[in-house]
């Protein structure tokens, strides 16, 4: 691979952090307003979780693609990466609003949940994909803990309603997996599949 760069195509500050921990180079590739991204993370009925993540991964970088190609952005390799929490075959994904935040937050008390990011990386007509899976056990947390994270506003907009690398870290016992996984972005796996696509780190 001669690409000096990749590109990565999503909102996420935390992947780009990740990225840059891993000093690889990259320009955001971002839907355009008009691309209605949500739709795709709309989970099909009797999906597993690990099927959801794995499919919304893939059509985002479907999009990705396609959206490089009309701006006729210089080729590079493409990035895409998708995070879903599951308490057994139930996906949380991001919070609607406060309510279904404390709904989800309360599901996890005190419980083992799985977090899992697929991530997929295209150049030219190839295509690598890879599944990390960590587990994470909350502590109990009571009404008015998960009443004040929520005033934060930190569970909104997160997968599970909640961020590892922010204030509910208080509420974790235990984590067997990736930390950056769980974040986002698992470093290992990224590694692996950039060198796969002829990367050196």
């Amino acid at each position: 691979m001669t690409s000096e760069f990749i590109y990565l195509a999503s909102q996420s500050p935390r992947r780009a952090q990740l990225l840059d921990q891993l000093g690889v180079r990259h320009e955001l590739l971002l839907a355009q307003p008009d691309e209605d991204a949500e739709a795709l993370e709309v989970v099909h009925p009797g999906e597993s979780p690990t099927a959801y993540v794995q499919r919304v991964t893939d059509l985002k970088l479907d999009a990705a693609v396609a959206r490089r190609e009309q701006r006729r952005l210089p080729p590079a390799p493409i990035l895409c990466a998708d995070t879903t929490v599951a308490l057994g075959r139930t996906i949380l994904g991001k919070p609607e609003d406060a309510a279904d935040a404390e709904r989800m937050l309360a599901m996890l008390s005190g419980h083992t949940h799985r977090v899992m990011t697929a991530i997929a990386l295209q150049h030219g007509a190839e295509r690598w994909a890879l599944l990390n899976v960590s587990h994470v056990r909350f502590a109990p947390i009571d009404t008015g803990q998960i009443a004040a994270y929520i005033e934060t506003g930190e569970p909104l907009g997160k997968a599970g309603a909640y961020a590892i690398q922010g204030r509910a870290a208080a509420f974790i016992e235990h984590i067997s997996g990736s930390h950056s996984g769980i974040m986002g972005l698992p470093m290992f796996e990224t590694a692996r599949l950039l060198r796969q696509a002829g990367f050196r780190l």
